[in-house]
């Protein structure tokens, strides 16, 4: 992977109110940023931001590679087992059964494959949001809170895949009140904006 991300003097106003201004990050190949600070100071924001889902008020960002979002929208169709949920994704991704496979393999859901993805747990819906990003094949991972609804179990599973994305070569910008391993990582604490 030759992934890249870089964020400079980015600002975001949402509701007439700047959540953040000044915002400056480059990350390259095998690199982590976490997002830290209050609620309500725009972290979700800026992983939306980053995504493409929010303009920026001022700055710019550029990237190289192929972005995937995890928040608390699962984004997985409700009615369908969780491995044709997840395959719908992966055919649009264009990494197809084998990846879909893989993810589920790697937060341990491969016994849930066939459940419908209504019928799962607070942290099993989690963890089948992580597998779609695993899944997506996507270079950048941004990663909003990935730890809520986990266990101990799934919160290593999680430590584990992204300490795999991040050897391979790939990004992951995580907001997260909780520690995931990440000690060498960039931060970036977010204040509220005056």
């Amino acid at each position: 992977m030759t992934a890249s991300l870089a964020l400079s003097n980015l600002a975001c106003v949402r509701g007439g109110r700047v959540l953040f201004k000044g915002l400056n990050a480059t990350l390259g190949p095998g690199d982590a940023l976490l997002l830290t600070g209050p609620n309500g100071v725009g972290k979700s924001s800026l992983l939306r931001l980053i995504a493409g889902l929010l303009p920026a008020y001022a700055g710019t960002m550029s990237y190289d590679g192929r972005l995937a979002l995890s928040d608390e929208n699962h984004a997985l169709d409700p009615r369908l087992p969780l491995a044709k949920a997840l395959g719908y994704w992966a055919g649009i991704d264009g990494t197809g059964p084998m990846a879909v496979s893989a993810a589920l393999e790697a937060l341990d859901m491969t016994r849930l494959a066939d459940v419908p993805v209504r019928l799962l747990s607070t942290g099993q819906r989690r963890r089948a949001n992580l597998a779609r990003v695993l899944a997506s094949g996507a270079d950048i991972w941004l990663l909003d809170e990935p730890g809520n609804g986990l266990d101990t179990a799934s919160l290593a599973l999680l430590e584990r895949a992204i300490a795999a994305h991040r050897a391979q070569g790939g990004i992951v910008v995580v907001a997260s009140h909780q520690p995931l391993g990440l000690t060498d990582a960039q931060a970036l604490a977010l204040e509220a904006a005056e």
